[in-house]
């Protein structure tokens, strides 16, 4: 995998994050607040540029920990093709099928047009009922620390998006490049979070307009509808090879 088949994650990761928005928006949002009450007046000059320092380390510890735990499961989920759990031929073909179904799904999901992946998502709470209480020590999050390490449980919240590029992940053959491509989807969904951590609620309303939804939306499908007609035409390289980048033929 060269780093131009790689771009393709990236920008499911950067379409998607609108999603992101809403399942990551209020605890992003928290980090602002977490320092302490907001300065007087009469010292906020003084003790802005301090402030914005920290906040800004903790929104970088956070979403360092959270694409940290996508690459950790991307590497899991590699490890799976590695280990010779998908070398069958079918069950590789079955795979690429179903990881553009998920994207269609997604794209749909953003939309607000099909709801689907909601039942995925209630699904994986079982595992998140047993994250959800490593997160009370850490709570507030006013260091840099807890910001990561909240940002690594938080990784493993519930989510359809991040279980779609989890499948790719698990196709990619080895645990390097499934930790690859989570790491590409991760980066793509970083902009829109840093955003929301150092502007907040203003950002929030706007990307959570119905046109960027949709427009995000239409971006994801279109890559799974790509997917699902190459796979037709009998070209089993999975959406990650949609773009024609990756010198295979």
């Amino acid at each position: 995998m060269n780093a131009l088949s790689l771009v393709p994650m990236f920008l499911v990761g950067l379409a998607g994050s609108v999603h992101c928005i809403g399942m990551c928006g209020g605890i992003v949002g928290a980090l602002s607040i977490s320092g302490g009450a907001p300065a007087r007046p009469v010292i906020a000059i003084a003790v802005a540029r301090p402030a914005l320092q920290a906040n800004v380390l903790r929104v970088l510890a956070y979403n360092g920990g959270r694409i940290g735990s996508y690459m950790l499961a991307g590497a899991l989920a590699g490890s799976l093709a590695g280990a010779g759990m998908l070398h069958l031929a079918s069950l590789q073909v079955a795979g690429y099928w179903l990881a553009n179904l998920m994207l269609v799904a997604l794209g749909l999901y953003l939309m607000d047009a099909w709801r689907g992946l909601a039942h995925l998502e209630a699904a994986g709470n079982v595992v998140w009922r047993r994250v959800r209480p490593l997160l009370k020590p850490l709570m507030p999050m006013d260091t840099p620390f807890k910001a990561l390490a909240v940002g690594g449980l938080w990784g493993w919240v519930p989510c359809g998006m991040v279980y779609s590029a989890l499948l790719t992940a698990m196709l990619q053959g080895s645990a390097l490049q499934g930790a690859a491509a989570m790491g590409a989807f991760g980066l793509g969904t970083l902009p829109m979070l840093l955003g929301m951590g150092l502007l907040g609620t203003r950002l929030r309303a706007q990307m959570q307009r119905r046109p960027v939804r949709i427009a995000s939306g239409l971006l994801v499908l279109g890559f799974g509808l790509l997917g699902l007609l190459r796979a037709a035409n009998g070209v089993s390289l999975g959406w990650l090879d949609a773009l024609c980048v990756t010198g295979h033929p």
